[in-house]
């Protein structure tokens, strides 16, 4: 990537020689490019919220020396290509502060920049959480391509934060023009999140219970119906082993077991910090008292935030749940459903089963049978299948 301060080498986390996306895009460069050349001061508190893979978080360490941005992400994977690509361009890792969207936000913010984010809820959350650090001096701008940034997103900014308006597209891309008001700021109303409802009678043992969600979890406000299906097509008997809810989300595929089996030991992982509070939030709502904290064995639950199951030693596991995602961002790609089927086999032990609900069309029993050797159908309906494949010696 080219920036005003120089050329940059990107790669996304991880990495994978198959993966041809760029760890940039337009909107990235384009940001850069008017801080340069409108001459935005970075000497203050930069703040770089949602920051994909690292690419505006490198070249503006390199940009202010001595003043590097924090980064606030609610992905680990971001959080690690930051990492990666910092060492790769010659940055040190203490040059810059990294913060996830559960960790206490700065004090104060000068320069506010903010990687639109897919999720208009998580958005609305981190805006509401910068906001007592904004101040009437601070530049905020926004970035995104196009068809990422709609009049919903002007809105958050303008409720929160204050007047907002959007610049002239570059290669499709976009930026955000947001001048902080005292009177906005105070009038800005409560967080909304995180957001509670109970689930539909169809859901067995979790009728009528609660789920916690907060910010930018996938479906928020309901129940998506592949998880629905799912839950009707669990394994009947986990035999009180261990169970990973792998990408779990809001957390209702591993509170379902640990409801329908009190002695499995169910460990919830995801990318997504919000996703991992939603998913502990869940399981105590529904189980009181139960679980250990993130990272703790020997519990009946652990929460853990990762690249998947690479921190799982193998054979570790008997029983894995996954519901993939198939979107990286804005592109698709069947590349961390792969990650999740090689890192489940790797993780089971011999005899230990993989489940997986996934949409017709994405021919995930291709897959299985190249990374386990065999694929069974489970239960399918007209826009989903569950598929179980098993790891063999």
């Amino acid at each position: 990537m080219t920036a005003p301060w120089g050329e940059y080498t990107l790669a996304r986390f991880p990495e994978d020689p198959r993966d041809q996306l760029r760890a940039w895009d337009a909107s990235d460069a384009y940001l850069l490019r008017h801080l340069a050349e409108s001459g935005t001061v970075l000497d203050g508190a930069v703040v770089v919220v949602g920051d994909r893979w690292g690419a505006l978080t490198t070249a503006l360490a390199t940009a202010s020396a001595g003043h590097g941005p924090t980064q606030i992400t609610d992905s680990f994977l971001s959080r690690e290509a930051t990492r990666a690509n910092l060492g790769r361009n010659g940055v040190a890792a203490d040059a810059v502060r990294l913060l996830t969207t559960r960790d206490t936000p700065p004090d104060r913010i000068d320069v506010l920049l903010v990687r639109v984010p897919k999720s208009l809820a998580l958005l609305e959350d981190q805006l509401h959480r910068l906001a007592p650090a904004v101040h009437e001096g601070t530049v905020v701008i926004g970035t995104g391509m196009v068809k990422e940034i709609h009049t919903s997103t002007l809105r958050l900014f303008e409720r929160i934060l204050g007047p907002t308006r959007t610049s002239l597209a570059q290669q499709k891309a976009r930026l955000i023009f947001c001048t902080p008001d005292a009177a906005v700021l105070k009038a800005r109303g409560a967080v909304p999140w995180p957001y509670s409802y109970q689930l539909p009678d169809d859901t067995g043992l979790l009728a009528g219970r609660s789920v916690v969600n907060h910010a930018g979890v996938f479906c928020a406000d309901r129940l998506d119906i592949g998880t629905r299906f799912f839950l009707r097509h669990l394994p009947g008997d986990t035999g009180g082993g261990r169970v990973v809810d792998l990408g779990c989300g809001n957390g209702v595929v591993g509170t379902a077991v640990a409801l329908a089996d009190p002695d499995a030991e169910v460990v919830f992982v995801d990318e997504s910090y919000q996703a991992v509070a939603s998913a502990e939030d869940t399981y105590r709502a529904n189980r009181p008292g139960g679980g250990t904290t993130e990272g703790t064995a020997g519990g009946k639950a652990e929460f853990v935030v990762g690249d998947g199951l690479e921190g799982f030693a193998a054979g570790s596991v008997d029983l894995v749940l996954n519901n993939p995602p198939f979107h990286s961002h804005q592109a698709t790609t069947d590349a961390t459903a792969r990650r999740m089927f090689t890192g489940a086999r790797r993780a089971l032990r011999p005899g230990g089963e993989l489940w997986v609900v996934g949409n017709r069309h994405l021919g995930y029993h291709v897959t299985l049978r190249r990374i386990f050797g065999n694929s069974e159908l489970v239960a399918s309906d007209a826009k989903f299948v569950v598929l179980r494949a098993v790891r063999q010696g």
